[in-house]
C-alpha cells in the first residue's frame, strides 16, 4: 500500500511523491471535496491540480465520480488506468459523502490496500484516509452535504491509517490556528490518536 497524505499538495517533499509513484505516473485527480462550490470555482479548482501535476512530468486528469453514480464497477476499470489516485482538499465532509453515494469509497479502498494504485490526498483528501472526521466541522461545514449529496454527513473515513490528521497546522496560512486548535481539542475529548501537520510535513507510507 502506498500513501502520500499531506496538508497541502507536496508540501516540501515532491521528490519523495516522485520515488513513490514514479516518474510520469498517470494520475487521477478526484475534486468531489469541491463539489458544493460554485461550477467556475471547483473547474479552477480542477485546472490549479492538474497544471502543476503535469508541470512536475506526469499525466495528470480529473475522474468525476458523480459521472459513475450507481456504476461502481466502471468507476473501478476507470480507476485502474492510474498509478495514483490524487485527492485535493475542500469540504471532507462532501467529499466523504460523494465517494460513499457512488461506491467509489470502497473501489478506492480496495485499490489502494491491494497496492494496484496509491492514494495521494492533501487537506480534506488526507483526512479521507483517516478512520474519523470528528473535529473537522471546526473548518468544514457538514450542512452542506445534504444539498449537494443527498444523504446525510458521514463522520468516519477510509482508514488506510490508523490516526486522524489535522492539516494546517504550525504558521499555516492557509487555517485560523483557532480553527486546528478546536479540531485538536475535539479528538483529544474523543481519546482518538492524531497527527498534526504543518503545510510542509507529508506523511509516506510504502509497503
Amino acid at each position: 500500500m502506498k500513501l502520500f497524505l499531506s496538508s497541502y499538495r507536496f508540501g516540501d517533499h515532491r521528490e519523495a511523491f516522485v520515488d513513490l509513484v514514479g516518474r510520469g505516473a498517470r494520475i487521477a485527480v478526484i475534486a468531489a471535496a469541491a463539489d458544493s462550490w460554485p461550477v467556475n470555482a471547483r473547474s479552477s479548482a480542477v485546472t490549479s491540480e492538474l497544471t502543476p501535476l503535469r508541470a512536475a512530468g506526469f499525466t495528470a486528469e480529473e475522474v468525476d465520480v458523480r459521472d459513475f453514480l450507481g456504476a461502481p464497477e466502471a468507476l473501478e476499470v476507470r480507476l485502474r488506468e492510474f498509478d495514483c489516485l490524487w485527492v485535493r482538499g475542500g469540504n471532507t465532509f462532501v467529499l466523504r459523502a460523494q465517494l460513499a453515494r457512488s461506491g467509489a469509497d470502497r473501489v478506492i479502498e480496495m485499490l489502494v490496500r491491494s497496492g494496484l494504485v496509491a492514494y495521494a490526498g492533501y487537506s480534506a483528501g488526507a483526512c479521507l484516509a483517516t478512520p474519523t472526521l470528528i473535529g473537522l466541522d471546526a473548518s468544514d461545514d457538514p450542512a452542506e452535504v445534504t444539498p449537494t449529496c443527498g444523504i446525510d454527513p458521514i463522520w468516519s473515513g477510509l482508514a488506510l491509517v490508523d490516526f486522524a490528521i489535522v492539516p494546517h497546522g504550525g504558521d499555516s496560512l492557509l487555517e485560523d490556528p483557532q480553527v486546528t486548535a478546536r479540531t485538536v481539542a475535539a479528538l483529544t475529548t474523543a481519546g482518538a490518536q492524531f497527527t498534526v501537520l504543518t503545510d510542509q510535513e507529508v506523511i509516506v507510507v510504502d509497503r
